[in-house]
């Protein structure tokens, strides 16, 4: 069906994208898909299906407090409310990293950088690694990829296992879209692309069993329409305007998959790599701290059935719990080596009253990493940031320097007050875990794969932001036969 998809006729996709940028060009209130009532008792049932697809959509950059299911008093994203109303959402949920290659390794693999090993620009995923799009296409899915980050370029081991894996081509828009001007960005197509390829590939496979990846980049880019422009023009103004351009993107999508009657035998997963920040500790951007606006994320789970009330989980999880959770709901294999944990054992205590009878899965300790000089020569003095969210606490050290700070979340929602000094007990004991987590550390392959990325490619990152040095090599392994449209990456915001 992948041939079909390449070689269906000119005229349709006009058709589709005509109509899909009307969907979400126009403001009409529309239902999300009418899908059958169901329980929390039935999902577990999901894994005797074998009619599911499985839609999972990463927004580049979505903090979840500016969401309105999140409580944010903007209304920043209608569908995604809705969605989260009668799905399940995860109130607290940390990604592994503020940079996009790094947690989005973590959150495929299922494992933490220190064990995946990929937290620097030339690193990569090896072959060896098993990913969830292999797993699923073992099983029988038609597997297909679009993303519009060059940090999950398939030279970069993100396209394994994937029967079509592609960055879309800009088309041309009657409606000129807007971005910050702040940012001097070079901004390359938008999502509406990705929207569109997607809804031809849904319809090339609509009698197959599917799973489609999609990455969105443009509440990263800051870019909307007129329609979203609602929120002011603002730095902090825009990023709200691009969030509900996204939104608008999802509303399209669902309404698609209702009128293709796939809406009851398809799971939709929303999910983001990383946050945004807005000088809550003196910077902009994300890829440079593990506070909680870089680190706090959405996941929702929209089931093929839709519950009354839907399911609102307390519990800290992490962005690496989220494949072995859809392996576990669509009763696949596991994925090898995981640290991550299913989650339906919380969804069934959340179910039933009381997430604590979910047991240590509603009381471990989540770490999230970032390397500090990812961007420079391998050379340069390791700098690594760790953090660890443990009950309340949010506890951050730089290694191997020591410097460290301790935030009670409850009392300190913005984590501001750092208890160091005052509470150097508690400190100490999350200097420990956090030694223990770093020694505990195996590598997941045998080997760390790296490759040569091209000085045209590394260009292209320092004109979007990016501070990395020249390169004597400028030949990229694997370079031949790349797409052309692959070099546009997440950058660092200022």
């Amino acid at each position: 069906m992948i041939r079909s998809w390449l070689d269906s006729p000119a005229f349709y996709f006009v058709v589709a994208a005509i109509l899909v940028a009307i969907g979400v060009g126009t403001q009409v209130v529309v239902e999300l898909p009418k899908r059958p009532q169901g329980d929390p008792s039935q999902i577990r049932s999901l894994a005797d299906r074998d009619d599911l697809n499985l839609v999972f959509v990463v927004v580049d950059t979505l903090r979840s407090d500016r969401l309105g299911s999140y409580g944010y008093d903007r209304d920043t994203s209608p569908t995604l409310d809705a969605m989260a109303r009668t799905g399940i959402k995860f109130q607290n949920v940390e990604s592994q990293s503020s940079w996009t290659k790094e947690s989005m390794a973590s959150l495929w693999t299922g494992m933490y950088p220190r064990t995946t090993r990929v937290d620097h620009f030339s690193d990569s995923i090896p072959d060896e690694a098993v990913m969830p799009a292999e797993i699923l296409k073992d099983a029988g899915f038609v597997t297909g990829g679009v993303y519009r980050n060059g940090w999950v370029m398939p030279n970069f081991g993100f396209g394994q296992g994937f029967d079509l894996y592609i960055r879309p081509h800009p088309r041309m828009r009657e409606n000129q879209m807007q971005a910050n001007s702040l940012l001097n960005r070079r901004v390359v197509g938008n999502d509406l692309d990705v929207t569109e390829s997607a809804i031809e590939f849904i319809r090339s496979n609509r009698e197959n069993r599917f799973f489609l990846y999609l990455h969105l980049m443009d509440v990263h880019q800051y870019l909307y329409d007129d329609a979203s422009s609602l929120f002011g023009t603002g730095y902090s103004d825009i990023y709200d305007n691009s969030i509900h351009w996204v939104d608008r993107n999802f509303k399209a999508l669902l309404v698609e998959m209702e009128e293709l009657g796939i809406a009851d035998r398809t799971v939709v997963v929303v999910a983001s790599d990383h946050g945004e920040a807005f000088s809550e500790h003196g910077v902009e951007g994300h890829a440079k701290n593990l506070f909680r606006e870089v680190q706090e994320v959405p996941l929702i789970l929209y089931l093929p059935f839709f519950l009354e009330p839907g399911l609102d989980i307390r519990t800290t999880v992490a962005n690496i719990d989220i494949w072995p959770t859809l392996l576990d709901l669509l009763g696949l294999p596991s994925l090898p080596g995981a640290e991550g944990r299913s989650l339906l054992p919380l969804i069934e205590a959340a179910a039933g009253g009381d997430e604590s009878d979910a047991g240590d899965l509603a009381t471990r300790p989540v770490f999230s990493q970032l390397n500090k000089v990812w961007g420079q020569p391998e050379t340069v003095e390791q700098a690594q940031l760790v953090a660890v969210r443990d009950g309340p606490y949010r506890f951050v050290r730089l290694e191997p320097q020591g410097t460290r700070g301790l935030f009670n979340r409850e009392e300190d929602p913005r984590e501001i007050k750092n208890l160091g000094l005052t509470e150097p007990e508690k400190a100490d004991e999350l200097t420990a875990l956090v030694k223990q987590f770093l020694e505990e550390a195996e590598p997941a392959w045998d080997s760390d794969v790296e490759v040569e990325i091209s000085e045209m490619r590394l260009g292209q990152l320092r004109a979007l932001g990016y501070s990395i040095p020249q390169l004597r090599n400028p030949k990229r392994k694997g370079e031949e036969g790349e797409e052309e449209s692959g070099g546009e990456a997440e950058p660092e915001a200022p």
